[in-house]
């Protein structure tokens, strides 16, 4: 399997970037990657990491520019035709890899993807889906930015993209969604949350109907659908919330000699709490509705978060997911 990388996108790059991939490399059997940037800052980048020559299993595809943060994400796509995320894109559209991760600007992986790679014929919109942790294992968010302004339509697509991603990927077996609203009950939130709750109703779908913010991470739900503004600030709400009560329960533990060793005793488990709520250990968000699998990884990711994106793009690749949705956007089209 063949993973692109947009070697020269994100905070941290290129060095958490390729240390990422040259364990993903190391410990992936049957993997090749392709880290598309600028050669001679990748190379510097793998002999900090112990490899003065490029190991076989990696290949370097140079890219002389790349798209920052505050560029114009339809701009930049067009006009800067070497940048490495543009590059690629067009790598992955002619078939020079399976899948691609990228770390850079979210808004422009998204029009890259839409009007390079294209989207699955008859998906209105891509939408961005991270996996999120819950009381049961794993949650998907669908969309958390990528789609500021939603229609009912969109919505249901999204949904079922979503519920494709958790049957395929996480393995579950009958996977329910639910729609993000203000109240559980049917006629509550907006006329597009109203009218998108008919649809689904209606759809087939496993549909669970609505569910509060409050409510993520303990109902019994698979998938929670809403528009990208909405859910982007769900998923930053969250985010924020996790950052504090960990240094608010650090300052706790930390607070006198006793409670320092009752901390000493629960050790273990709140290793495990944080591991649980850190993304680095999920990778990044998946790109669905492209026709290839596209990974988009946090913009601040360290190496061990590169390291989760690679694997999840090999997950996503190996499940025929772009193809179960394919099939669903063929049946709805019908």
């Amino acid at each position: 399997m063949r993973i692109i990388i947009d070697a020269m996108g994100g905070d941290n790059a290129p060095d958490s970037i390729v240390s990422g991939a040259v364990k993903a490399a190391e410990s992936i059997p049957g993997l090749e990657l392709i880290l598309v940037g600028r050669g001679e800052a990748v190379l510097e980048s793998l002999k900090k990491f112990g490899h003065s020559e490029v190991p076989k299993n990696i290949e370097i595809v140079n890219a002389s520019d790349l798209i920052t943060q505050n560029d114009d994400p339809t701009s930049s796509i067009r006009e800067k035709k070497d940048a490495s995320m543009v590059v690629a894109l067009n790598l992955l559209r002619n078939g020079g890899g399976d899948a691609l991760l990228s770390a850079g600007n979210t808004g422009a992986l998204l029009t890259g993807a839409t009007l390079i790679v294209k989207r699955i014929k008859g998906i209105r919109r891509a939408a961005l889906a991270p996996v999120l942790p819950s009381s049961d294992g794993a949650r998907i968010i669908i969309d958390v930015g990528a789609n500021i302004e939603c229609t009912p339509e969109m919505l249901l697509q999204f949904a079922a993209m979503g519920l494709c991603y958790a049957k395929g990927v996480l393995a579950k077996p009958n996977p329910r969604c639910s729609l993000l609203n203000i109240g559980a009950e049917e006629e509550k939130g907006t006329p597009l949350y109203v009218e998108t709750y008919k649809l689904l109703q209606a759809s087939g779908l496993n549909f669970a109907g609505n569910i509060e913010a409050r409510d993520f991470y303990t109902s019994d739900t698979d998938v929670v659908v809403c528009d990208g503004f909405s859910g982007n600030v769900l998923l930053k709400s969250m985010e924020g919330m996790a950052l504090y009560l960990l240094s608010e329960l650090k300052s706790a533990i930390y607070s006198s000699a006793l409670s320092k060793l009752g901390g000493l005793l629960i050790q273990g488990s709140l290793a495990e709490l944080k591991k649980n709520m850190d993304y680095n250990e999920i990778g990044g968000s998946v790109l669905l509705g492209i026709s290839k699998p596209v990974v988009k990884a946090h913009g601040s990711s360290n190496s061990k978060a590169i390291f989760s994106a690679i694997k999840q793009a090999v997950t996503m690749t190996e499940s025929g997911l772009i193809a179960d949705i394919t099939a669903f956007a063929a049946r709805d089209a019908g």
